[in-house]
């Protein structure tokens, strides 16, 4: 089954894709595992130099291996590709600064920032605690912000920088227990939204993907019907190494003309999401009283309500 207005195209070809990439700096935070080792693979394969950034932690925080990103930095070389490695955090303001410094002080510049470090503390909202809120939030979106924002000088005296962020659907549509996750995903789009307007005029791009992938994060999904089961079914067919492509393309200048955008990567397939934007309007030439809301605004917008939905109730079509 297709999704909406869903065009197929040719096969892509495999073969190493050079010229847009080669010896560009990108920094790929959370690059240790899943969709991050997809990337740094990619990039390495298209020619750029990557900051491998990874601080070597489970999704619940528990842990920190340093070895984990420079295991990651020296698989890259000995594959051909140039990679140095970097365990900061990006939850911290001046860990991020030294992100960026690393970028600086081996390869001396910056050409893309490709935020991918993530964690979860999955709870029902009326479970959840502080902790768990802030340490999502904390390293998805502060996270988000600081690199990115750690690296916008470079960006802006060279005229020129691109901006990839990962976001979710957890965040742009809706799913149960996910409130800290949800809110920092969908921040992330509206931080990349605004890089994307205050720094067009410095040639900097900012886009969001929205990864489909079986991965460390998604493997956290309940199982507990077989509806459920059967979606993380689904879900492991979708293999992580698919999101790479769409980071290298809108990290490159290939990209050039691409941003403000949410994509989604889903197996072979690729989706645009909507922004939001009015759908309906009522005017009452003298003024809306609570009683008149009642009676005729929210009776003559009610058919353009959304519906309480979560993520695979709306993508619900097999992949391509």
């Amino acid at each position: 089954m297709s999704g909406p207005d869903t065009i197929p195209t040719r096969r892509a070809s495999p073969e190493r894709w050079t010229g847009d990439m080669e010896d560009k700096v990108v920094i790929l935070t959370g690059a240790g595992g899943g969709i991050g080792r997809g990337i740094a693979h990619a990039l390495a394969r298209a020619g750029a130099r990557v900051v491998v950034n990874d601080v070597g932690v489970s999704l619940s925080g528990q842990g920190g291996d340093s070895g984990v990103a420079q295991s990651l930095a020296e698989e890259l070389r000995a594959g051909g590709g140039t990679a140095v490695a970097c365990a900061e955090s990006v939850a911290d303001w001046d860990s991020a600064q030294r992100i960026v410094a690393c970028a600086l002080d081996t390869y001396g510049r910056v050409d893309a920032v490709i935020n991918n470090a993530g964690n979860l503390r999955d709870r029902f909202f009326h479970n959840m605690d502080e902790d768990e809120w802030r340490s999502v939030i904390d390293v998805h979106l502060h996270g988000t912000f600081f690199v990115s924002r750690a690296a916008a000088p470079h960006f802006r005296a060279q005229r020129g920088g691109a901006y990839v962020h990962m976001t979710s659907t957890s965040g742009l549509i809706g799913n149960f227990g996910q409130a800290n996750y949800s809110a920092a995903k969908l921040g992330i789009v509206a931080l990349s939204k605004s890089i994307a307007l205050d720094m067009q005029k410095y040639g900097v791009r900012s886009n969001c993907i929205a990864p489909f992938a079986w991965s460390r994060m998604t493997d956290s999904i309940p199982a507990d019907t077989p509806e459920e089961a059967a979606r993380v079914e689904k879900l492991k067919k979708m293999e992580a190494g698919k999101i790479a492509p769409m980071a290298v393309f809108l990290a490159s200048d290939a990209a050039g003309d691409v941003t403000g955008q949410i994509f989604g990567v889903r197996a072979n397939e690729i989706l645009l999401f909507s922004q939001p934007r009015p759908v309906r309007s009522v005017h009452m030439s003298e003024g809306w009283t609570p009683q008149a809301i009642a009676r005729i605004a929210i009776p003559a917008m009610r058919s353009s309500f959304h519906a309480l939905e979560r993520s695979p109730d709306v993508v619900s079509w097999d992949p391509i």
